[in-house]
């Protein structure tokens, strides 16, 4: 949901030529679909992610990244193991916007709580892209 709002949000600025997102995951099934949750909270943004495919993280991907933002702090220490060179391009979402350190995982339970989860995501990615100067 975090990479499918970021690029959103970016579009809606203008930004999203020169600026790219992509998302993968610490433990991501490579090629599974989103859940049911996220496919459900994005469609009520008008974000359409039933073609989404997970992507595992690697080292080359945190290597090319100029900035990796993690849902939390466990997410943030695994992307140091995989790349001790990172620490001082990642950062926890929250944390690198200046409200907190860890974003709450919805997978497998309520829709509720994966709108919740898109609302706060949207909030963050706003105060990220502000911190950017995007």
């Amino acid at each position: 949901m975090a990479g499918a709002l970021a690029k959103k949000a970016l579009q809606a600025r203008g930004k999203d030529r020169e600026n790219q997102v992509m998302s993968a995951g610490t433990s991501a099934l490579p090629n599974d679909g989103a859940s049911a949750g996220a496919i459900e909270a994005m469609k009520e943004s008008q974000i359409d992610v039933t073609g989404h495919k997970a992507v595992l993280l690697t080292c080359d991907l945190v290597k090319e990244a100029d900035l990796i933002l993690t849902m939390t702090r466990s997410h943030k220490q695994q992307v140091g193991q995989l790349e001790p060179g990172s620490k001082g391009k990642t950062f926890t979402l929250a944390e690198f916007a200046g409200k907190g350190s860890d974003i709450i995982d919805p997978f497998g339970r309520s829709l509720d709580l994966y709108r919740q989860c898109a609302a706060e995501l949207r909030y963050l990615i706003g105060l990220a892209l502000e911190k950017l100067a995007i």
